[in-house]
């Protein structure tokens, strides 16, 4: 038997001849290349002796030679991630009920749109139905975010024309209206197919904005009144250099070896090689709040790795964990590797750091182990450039101690923390007691959590209307005379109680009285017929008077733009005006792990990303405003409205 060792594309190349085997080609294994490196190089070394200090190794640009050559070949070096874009459906609708402040739309592409979607709809007399001043043609905008799947349920924008004459949407209900993807090229409208359905109650944004900007009153959102029509796939695109069928099988292995789903009790690898330079990636169901994470732990794994050079691996990433400049990355490599590196991850939580403890305890909780939960409890309640990671991660471990963890911070005084765990507990379980709360007349859910912290009202303005009233037994203190919509009035009594009436035009008022308590008073406005709108214009009428002392906080919920300064970074002057106070420093380098969607607004990030967004503000009353979305960039329809630009 003879062998030669000679170059190959994918590296060093082994060739064997044997009477039974033939001539073989065999790749070396990563100790065989380095041993052959370790003898060139001492071979060299002998003959050039000690004059020559580059063949000695004693220039410092070649003293990382072995990390180099012994690093493993990584997914992520021969892929690119696929699906993580927002595709953006829209359409044309008609919202109705309104309180005769709709406008009869003229003539245009968009009227005619309109038209024919009714007419599909099996609406007799268009014409006659757009001309009543109950009803306003809008345009309707919905995001179908990455990984999304058919029937899921997400939020939808709705805004009247520019040149509209209708003055406001409050109270209006959006019709059934189909949208599609929509291209305008060389002057001709493309339409794809029907790919979502929206319908539901119009939320003006005037009503979390607290006031009657008349460009709010013709703008809201329908919350989850959307659907998927449609499932998207993730994917690795192999690149061109790269493909082929061998590499394909080789990289989803590699994948299928460290994540797999489970289907009627059969595990099932999450990568499937369809090409040879594409695979399709199911989502592992513990990230599936948090796809960015996910990705970048997938390009993070080997392709190949003897258990030998990945020990030696995982003990230089355990070194490069503590210290903070290498510790995200390193804290990614480490979970990539899965439940070998578990132990390596443990050492960081013992770190001095809270930037290393943060990163080690993430990690662990993706790899759902216990220990994680009060390091991360401790970022989401010190850190707010941790806090939308830490609160994540916590909703994915399935340990007691993550329970006690969220539960423990319902108490904190931070409003986006309290929310951010409330969210988290109903993610990690919707049948929690704590966060189950009950639906009023399909209008909105409510919540009453009990706490020992201040008393906090927060208000939902994305996914679902939703009211979460943190200290139960509120009191109104010398209530004023409050509005909760046009027909339901609240009166004080002389002996302290509320009088509750509803007014209808030609009916009978129908009253209620109740004590001052908060309590009473939603569930009797929502007894009377009113909604969601209502009892948020009740909640800030009485925080405006000063009979309600709790805050009131709107999509109070942790950002991902922060970022964490080391002890030894300069802190910027603080903000003139912050949400809220804080004990912490001003959140050096942006926090290195990707955004969850845990939290994710999608309507108002693909407006600020456009740069249309506008920042966090406070509303009268002291009410806490979230980053929302402001004048709007043009969509496709836009262009055909007839008073664009005017």
């Amino acid at each position: 038997m003879d062998v030669c060792i000679g170059p190959g594309r994918q590296g060093t190349i082994l060739t064997v001849w044997g009477e039974s085997t033939g001539m073989k080609p065999q790749p070396i294994r990563d100790e065989l290349r380095l041993a052959r490196r370790q003898f060139l190089s001492i071979g060299l070394a002998g003959l050039g002796g000690c004059a020559r200090p580059l063949l000695r190794g004693q220039n410092p640009e070649q003293e990382p030679m072995l990390e180099e050559v012994s690093k493993p070949e990584l997914v992520g070096d021969l892929t690119r991630p696929r699906g993580l874009n927002w595709i953006k459906l829209e359409g044309v609708g008609l919202v109705t009920n309104l309180d005769n402040t709709g406008s009869d739309p003229p003539p245009s592409e968009l009227r005619q749109l309109l038209i024919n979607e009714m007419q599909s709809h099996d609406v007799r007399q268009p014409d006659k139905v757009l001309a009543s001043p109950t009803t306003s043609l809008v345009l309707v905008r919905m995001y179908l975010p990455p990984g999304v799947q058919k029937g899921d349920p997400l939020d939808v924008e709705v805004r009247v024309p520019l040149g509209s004459e209708t003055t406001s949407l409050r109270g209006g209900w959006l019709l059934p209206v189909r949208l599609r993807q929509m291209e305008v090229l060389k002057g001709t409208m493309l339409r794809g197919n029907v790919d979502g359905l929206a319908q539901g109650d119009v939320l003006v944004d005037a009503v979390f904005d607290g006031t009657g900007d008349k460009v709010l009153q013709t703008r809201g959102r329908v919350l989850g009144g959307g659907v998927s029509l449609l499932s998207r796939e993730l994917g690795l695109v192999i690149s061109k250099n790269e493909a082929s069928v061998r590499t394909s099988v080789l990289i989803g292995k590699a994948i299928n070896q460290r994540f797999y789903t489970v289907d009627a009790g059969v595990k099932k690898g999450v990568a499937n090689p369809e090409r040879d330079n594409y695979l399709a990636l199911a989502i592992a169901p513990r990230y599936k709040h948090n796809l960015a994470r996910y990705l970048r732990v997938v390009r993070n794994i080997p392709l190949r790795e003897s258990p030998l050079a990945r020990t030696e691996r995982m003990h230089r990433l355990e070194q490069k964990l503590l210290e903070p400049a290498s510790s995200a990355l390193a804290a990614l490599q480490l979970e990539a590797i899965g439940t070998e590196a578990i132990p390596a991850l443990q050492g960081g939580l013992r770190s001095s750091d809270p930037e290393v403890r943060f990163y080690a305890a993430e990690a662990l909780a993706y790899l759902d182990q216990p220990e994680a939960a009060a390091p991360l409890a401790e970022a989401a309640r010190n850190h707010s450039a941790f806090r939308w990671h830490a609160l994540t991660a916590l909703s994915t471990l399935t340990h007691v101690a993550a329970l006690e963890a969220l539960s423990d911070l319902l108490h904190v005084p931070s409003a986006e923390t309290r929310y951010g765990a409330f969210r988290a507990l109903r993610t990690r379980n919707p049948g929690d007691p704590t966060t189950r709360g009950e639906t009023f007349d399909k209008k909105f859910r409510y919540h009453v959590i009990p706490t020992t912290g201040e008393p906090l009202i927060h208000i939902s303005r994305t996914r679902l209307p939703e009211l979460v009233v943190f200290g139960h037994e509120q009191r109104l203190k010398e209530a004023k005379v409050l509005r909760a919509g046009k027909r339901i009035l609240i009166t004080p009594l002389e002996n302290g109680d509320l009088r509750v009436g509803r007014y209808e035009p030609g009916e009978e008022t129908v009253y209620e009285t109740i004590p001052p308590d908060l309590d009473k008073l939603i569930r009797v406005i929502a007894q009377l017929d009113g909604g969601y709108a209502e009892v948020i214009q009740c909640l800030q009428e009485a925080r405006q008077s000063g009979c309600l002392e709790a805050r009131i906080a709107v999509e109070a919920l942790p950002r991902p733009d922060r970022t964490y300064f080391r002890d030894d970074d300069p802190l910027p002057e603080a903000p003139a005006n912050s949400e809220e106070p804080s004990a912490e420093p001003p959140p050096s380098p942006s926090v290195a792990t990707p955004a969850s969607e845990l939290f994710r607004d999608g309507l108002a990030e693909e407006a600020s990303a456009t740069g249309a967004g506008e920042g966090s503000h406070t509303a009268a009353g002291g009410t806490y405003v979230a980053p929302g979305y402001g004048p709007q960039p043009a969509s496709v329809l836009d262009k055909l409205n007839p008073f664009r630009g005017r």
